[in-house]
Parts: structure tokens; C-alpha cells; sequence
């Protein structure tokens, strides 16, 4: 009877996201920790986490996970320099997320709008001045943005950049961009200007404690404890740093599915950090440690953007080590069937919904 019960809730969960049903299966979408390659320590929480949630969070722990997200092509991230945000921020009045949620959508699929505590230009909250927006899997960040750019934004750079589903070649968007705004327009309001994101990954937290007071208590902690892993490894870049290469940490507003907090968006380039193909186990067993090769080594030939998304759920201080060590350095799932959502793989031409 529970089992049918089940079937039944988990058939309306993909009616109601519009489950394709041509999802990937479980292991074959991302490799998960073996102990015969990672070593033995594969799967262990973290020993050495001192970060606790509070003892009433409490979270669901019978739902299945895999596959209940809905598809998307692309994902947008506004700097607003905020960590919380009204319910739905496309009703932030005067934001280029109101204006996103209120413009013709992209014509290349899908499009999924967060808004994101990464620094605006001028360090303010205000939405009267222009901002930054991270566009992914194209990994590009494009700047200028003011609500009455957005069209442009979304007809002439979104609609023209790489998708979930795209296959991994250099990503092609032009360095600038004029909005045909009147001819009153200020010309420095008119031009948008574009640059790769320096960065080699991304975690992305859901804060919004407006959904779920969960997600704000859960964010932080989390961000402390992947820094503790992180910044021993020379990877850690916070809101400001620049600097190539590392794992940008940021927090987002609600992406669904706040009972399962908390969520985290694992965004990786092609190989990123050069350590897809190690095998740690090996490496430990001939009393090695295992190196990060110099930043020059793995830079591509055309940036192509992201190749991964790893979108995890139920993610607690202890399991911050594992996530670091395999999903973020090596792509890699430690608890598939209690924690992953979903995601997509460019390289192999996969996804889960």
C-alpha cells in the first residue's frame, strides 16, 4: 500500500514539473565514489566539522529525489548584494528580476532566474543602479544591466548562449552590446559589456529565508564549513576575488524544494580542477597525497562554459569534506540516492529531466 502511495505521489510530482521521462538513470548521469578508486574514506562524514544545525531542523527524508526537478536551459544569477528577498523576486519592484519575470522569455529554452548576494558595482542594495548578472552554463558575466536592458539582455546574449543541452564548443557572445534605448538614454546606460567568469566552479546555496527559515539558517553554515575545506587548497574566492581558477560560493533565492534543505548547485567546468580521471585510492595507497596541477595546465582551448550541473538536496555540515573532495574537484556523487536532485552533463549529453 505505501509503496503504491508512493508511485502515485512521485507520478504527480513529474506531471506536475513536466517530467520528460527521458531522464538518465541515477548512476549513469554522474559517477559516483567507488571505494576500489577513492579509498576506503569515500563515504565518511566529516570528522573534524565543528558546524552543527540547529537541533529543531528538520527536514524530509522519505521522498525520492532523483529526477523531480524541473528542466531548465538557462540560469540566471543577479547581483543584488542582499542574502534574502521578497517571496518571489520577480516581485523585488524596480529590479531587473522583476523586469526578467516580465519580459518574453528566451528562445532557447527555459530559463531559471535567481537572484544572488554577489556584490553589486557600487557595493549597494539599491535597484536604481545598474548590475551584474552570471549567466550559466555559459559562465559568463555580463554587466551594465538595468531593468530597461533586460530585452536586450534576454533576445541577443541569452537567447544566443550555450543551454543545458548544448554541446561543448567555445561559447560565442559578443564582448558588447547596445540596447536600442531612446535617444535620451545616458550612452553609458546603454551599452552591455561581457567577460568570462573566472571561476573553475560554483556552489550555489539557497538562502531565501523568506520561503523557508531553514534555507537562512542552513546557507551560512554551509558556506563556513566548504571555506574551511576550500581555503587550505587555495580554492576559496570570496565575493570580491577575482583571481582565476577556484570555487565562487554563492547565495541564491528559492530553486524548489525547500522540505529537502539544504539545496546546493555544484556548477563545474570541463575537468575542472584536472582531477577527473584520478584515482584516489591509488594515490593514497602509494603513500602520495593527492596535488592540484598548476592553473595553466587546465585551461581550455575556448572557454565552453560549464559541463556539470550537480544539484544536491539534504546537505548537512558533514558532508561539506566529501562534496569538496569528489563532487566539486572531481564531479563525482558521494550520497546519490539520499541527496542528488538532478542536473546535467554536457559532455555526455545528459540530464535528468
Amino acid at each position: 500500500m505505501a509503496a503504491a502511495l508512493k508511485s502515485l505521489v512521485n507520478g504527480a510530482k513529474a506531471l506536475a514539473i513536466g517530467n520528460s521521462g527521458h531522464k538518465a538513470a541515477l548512476q549513469e548521469l554522474f559517477p559516483v565514489v567507488d571505494k576500489a578508486v577513492d579509498g576506503e574514506d569515500c563515504d565518511h562524514d566529516c570528522d573534524s566539522c565543528s558546524v552543527k544545525y540547529p537541533k529543531s531542523f528538520k527536514i524530509d527524508e522519505d521522498d525520492d529525489l532523483y529526477g523531480f526537478v524541473k528542466g531548465w536551459s538557462t540560469h540566471v544569477l543577479v547581483a543584488t548584494g542582499k542574502t534574502d528577498w521578497v517571496r518571489d523576486v520577480e516581485d523585488e519592484k524596480g529590479s531587473v528580476m522583476q523586469a526578467i519575470g516580465a519580459a518574453k522569455g528566451p528562445s532557447n529554452g527555459r530559463l531559471m532566474l535567481s537572484a544572488s548576494n554577489i556584490p553589486t558595482p557600487h557595493h549597494t542594495t539599491s535597484y536604481s543602479e545598474p548590475t551584474t548578472v552570471l549567466l550559466l552554463p555559459a559562465f559568463t558575466i555580463i554587466e551594465n544591466v538595468t531593468p530597461a536592458t533586460v530585452p536586450t539582455l534576454i533576445a541577443s546574449i541569452i537567447s544566443n548562449a550555450p543551454t543545458t543541452a548544448s554541446p561543448l564548443v567555445p561559447v560565442s557572445i559578443p564582448p558588447s552590446l547596445e540596447a536600442p534605448l531612446p535617444e535620451a538614454t545616458p550612452a553609458a546606460l546603454r551599452e552591455l559589456t561581457t567577460r568570462p567568469c573566472p571561476h573553475r566552479a560554483l556552489i550555489l546555496l539557497c538562502s531565501q529565508k523568506t520561503r523557508d527559515a531553514r534555507c537562512g539558517q542552513s546557507a551560512p553554515l554551509l558556506r563556513k564549513e566548504f571555506q574551511r575545506h576550500l581555503q587550505p587548497l587555495g580554492l576559496y574566492r570570496d565575493l570580491d576575488d577575482e583571481r582565476p581558477g577556484g570555487v565562487g560560493i554563492y547565495f541564491i533565492s528559492h530553486v524548489g524544494g525547500h522540505k529537502y534543505s539544504a539545496n546546493v548547485m555544484v556548477y563545474r567546468r570541463r575537468d575542472a580542477f584536472g582531477l577527473d580521471n584520478v584515482k584516489r585510492g591509488e594515490v593514497v595507497k602509494q603513500g602520495q597525497e593527492v596535488v592540484l596541477p598548476k592553473q595553466e595546465v587546465i585551461e581550455e582551448e575556448g572557454d565552453v562554459g560549464a559541463a556539470q550541473c550537480i544539484w544536491l538536496a539534504r546537505v548537512r555540515p558533514e558532508d561539506c569534506e566529501g562534496i569538496v573532495k569528489f563532487t566539486v574537484l572531481q564531479g563525482k556523487v558521494v550520497k546519490p540516492k539520499r541527496q542528488l536532485r538532478g542536473g546535467f552533463d554536457r559532455e555526455k549529453g545528459l540530464m535528468s529531466w
